[in-house]
């Protein structure tokens, strides 16, 4: 069984079909990269995935269950996080408070609740010292130790990306989307991350994508134009005209 099936997901915007019959399967054992050029619906897809869009046709099943009728806020408890485009982080907060978040999005425990409780409970303060523990394990692994009780506002872009990755592999997800990961990440942090986790990537660097990913899906004007491997993908005619021969023309 898949970890993850789209089916002939259909979405509109008003009169604009951002997604139109996309069908493809995210594997239990493999990687795969979502390219295509710019307003192609990748982004479109992601919102979709962690249900910030409805869909007017189609279903979304995960470990065999559908997401179609999950809030957004319950995705994450599923078994999917996210990173974003644009990084997404409460800028006031420390960055290690930034990751507890994460890792107690897992469970039904809103963070700023749960601290307030571990004032008065010695069972919930062990725990929150347990969280605590594995929050800066992460951040020892993203080699952002140094930054865990700064604030995390005001940090270069490249560090932000890191923080917010770290909050959501606190939530130990089963799938992560990640968005255009080469803005905060090297190739080899990629490569980490893809030798220890089921990804979904959407990401412009096409060496990246080709290098780490198993199964490559390509999205054009809303439709799936392309699926299969890297090599598979990398020679057919419509990603080439599509994406590809748009890349070697210089256009962006």
């Amino acid at each position: 069984m898949p970890l993850l099936e789209v089916r002939d997901l259909r979405v509109r915007f008003g009169g604009i079909i951002a997604l139109d019959s996309v069908s493809f399967d995210v594997p239990d054992d493999a990687i795969v990269g979502l390219i295509g050029p710019n307003g192609a619906g990748k982004t479109t897809l992601f919102n979709v995935i962690s249900r910030f869009y409805p869909v007017e046709r189609g279903d979304l099943v995960f470990r065999g269950e559908s997401l179609l009728h999950e809030r957004s806020q319950n995705i994450i408890r599923r078994g999917i996080a996210r990173t974003f485009q644009n990084v997404e982080l409460w800028p006031r907060m420390t960055v290690l408070d930034n990751v507890l978040a994460g890792y107690h999005s897992r469970f039904h425990t809103d963070y700023l609740h749960f601290v307030r409780a571990g004032l008065r409970l010695p069972g919930t303060r062990h725990m929150e010292t347990e969280a605590r523990d594995k929050a800066l394990e992460i951040l020892r692994y993203m080699g952002l130790e140094r930054v865990a009780g700064h604030p995390a506002r005001g940090h270069p872009f490249g560090v932000l990306k890191k923080i917010e990755l770290a909050r959501a592999l606190a939530s130990a997800p089963s799938l992560l989307l990640l968005d255009e990961p080469a803005g905060g990440l090297t190739h080899e942090e990629v490569d980490r991350l893809a030798g220890q986790l089921r990804l979904l990537i959407v990401e412009h660097h096409m060496n990246l994508v080709m290098r780490v990913s198993d199964r490559v899906v390509v999205l054009d004007f809303g439709r799936l134009i392309a699926e299969g491997t890297p090599r598979e993908v990398q020679t057919d005619a419509r990603v080439i005209e599509a994406y590809l021969g748009t890349q070697q023309n210089g256009a962006p």
